[in-house]
């Protein structure tokens, strides 16, 4: 049985392995997407890593955004590397992406996604969040995290 590849914080070493994921997983489109657009103006709070004996095996990471008032965190991009995709690293990135978020004290974390994967980590549709930029609306998301996280977003993110 092999043992489960262990989630680690990236660091400045893993950024070429970790691009390289994202450019396999998204191509060149990546760039024209509103996701990135927000990617661009936030600050990095964290990514997180898995590795195997290759290196590299999977990414998450997580930028400081605000949206309306409120401080949060937009998670993306998330990737796997394609012979590990069935050893579901997704979702336990995505797990742990959120329990680091709660432990750092975050309100909610946003994300543009399918909703049909991400709702059973707790994500709604969030209809009334305004990126800035053109984003099918049904495809963004929200985890509210504090009690004090507003439910029903209707805010800019900024």
């Amino acid at each position: 049985m092999t043992t489960p590849a262990a989630i680690t914080d990236e660091t400045p070493a893993d950024a070429p392995a970790v691009e390289a994921l994202v450019a396999a997983a998204f191509g060149p489109g990546r760039f024209a997407k509103t996701a990135e657009r927000l990617r661009e103006r936030a600050a990095l709070a964290f990514g997180l890593v898995t590795r195997g004996d290759a290196g590299v095996t999977g990414s998450v990471r997580l930028w400081r955004i605000v949206v309306g008032e409120t401080p949060a965190l937009f998670l993306g991009p998330i990737t796997v590397r394609a012979d590990q995709r069935k050893a579901q690293l997704g979702a336990r990135l995505v797990e742990a992406a959120v329990a680091r978020a709660e432990a750092e004290g975050a309100a909610g974390v946003l994300l543009v996604g399918d909703l049909a994967y991400f709702e059973r980590f707790g994500f709604e549709a969030a209809p009334g969040v305004v990126l800035p930029g053109p984003v099918d609306q049904r495809r963004v998301l929200w985890r509210a995290i504090s009690a004090d996280a507003p439910a029903g977003l209707l805010a800019a993110v900024r």
